[in-house]
């Protein structure tokens, strides 16, 4: 059984249970021990969930984690005469409660890793995952929530190949493409709009191909259908397929979309209405400074975007054994990282 699955139960088992002690905590122990101790599941009478990661009474416990989502702060737990220090890392976000668990299970698993001093492996696994409760200052609109959504439409559908394909997607970090496996990429463009097939381009250097072949997937989406799903939704699927969800996580809030944000994110609802694969190479319209050179054509100009029409043809979208291939190349390229 997985870490997470472990730590699930054991909060579910201790909420149930009375408390255990004049703190009302209610404690178990978890299957990793430090040096210092065994790491302990709690639940306080609120029904929040707390890791317990034992310390020398004389350790100092870092401060200014005080909410609104995390606090961290040192506490004693006394046992039939027994006194203990514990640094107490709980969530006050019952709404948070599946993230928490999923911080929780990377501190035990680096624990069990290197048990010397399970509190810098806390601070460590902590500031990994301390953005992903922090709440945004700028929520996403419609339209970066359509974006967002056109590109996990794509993730996940690589994630069914290889779940650890999430490893490509390189839109959250400001690439010029959004999936790059070895020398093979995918740029995503989507929109919501019922008629025409337009994109929008940013810069003379996101329709350039890199050594082995790029694709564009154009995809439409519509708003309301009976199979229109949120933006959460879709979240959820690719961290259920992931084989790292810290990892995507993170990517989710380079991206934008932070955990704490997602009682904001049930609205709007999309559906994939159409969707067309292209390859980018001589014959695809764009602007690249590569043949802008070529043809004799200064490129010193910044900041260049531009709309790429395909309502016509050609150029003809590609079949899907085709786009399968590229992906599947990708995501073998991909592996090599």
């Amino acid at each position: 059984m997985s870490l997470r699955a472990v730590m699930q139960d054991l909060w579910i088992a201790l909420g149930g249970s009375s408390t255990s002690n004049a703190d009302r905590l209610r404690v178990v122990d978890t299957p990793v021990t430090s040096a210092a101790g065994t790491l302990l599941a709690a639940l306080d009478d609120s029904g929040c969930r707390h890791l317990l990661v034992p310390v020398s009474a004389d350790r100092v416990v870092r401060g200014g984690l005080n909410g609104p989502a995390l606090v961290l702060r040192k506490r004693a737990l006394e046992d039939g005469g027994d006194r203990q220090t514990f640094a107490d890392l709980s969530c006050l976000r019952r709404d948070l409660d599946d993230v928490f668990t999923g911080l929780c299970a990377d501190v035990l698993r680096n624990v069990e890793e290197d048990p010397r001093d399970s509190l810098k492996v806390l601070y460590g696994r902590l500031d990994s995952w301390r953005a992903l409760f922090r709440t945004s200052s700028q929520l996403l609109g419609p339209d970066q929530q359509a974006g967002l959504f056109a590109e996990l439409t794509v993730l996940v559908d690589l994630l069914r190949r290889d779940p650890s394909a999430h490893r490509t997607w390189t839109g959250p970090t400001r690439y010029r493409h959004d999936f790059l496996g070895g020398s093979r990429a995918i740029e995503v463009k989507a929109t919501t709009v019922s008629d025409g097939r337009r994109i929008r381009i940013h810069g003379l250097d996101q329709l350039e191909a890199p050594t082995d072949g790029l694709h564009l997937y154009w995809i439409r989406l519509e708003k309301g259908s009976r199979s229109a799903r949120s933006l959460n939704s879709i979240v959820d699927e690719a961290l259920k397929l992931c084989d790292d969800e810290a990892d995507l996580r993170t990517r989710l809030a380079a991206a934008g979309y932070q955990v704490v944000d997602h009682r904001h994110y049930d609205e709007p609802r999309f559906a994939v209405a159409e969707q067309r694969r292209y390859l980018v190479g001589p014959d695809f319209p764009r602007l690249v400074a590569g043949e802008l050179q070529e043809a004799g054509i200064s490129v010193n100009v910044t900041d260049v975007q531009y709309t790429v029409d395909l309502s016509s043809e050609p150029p003809l979208p590609l079949s899907d054994e085709q786009a399968d291939e590229h992906a599947a190349a990708m995501l073998k390229d991909g592996e090599k990282w």
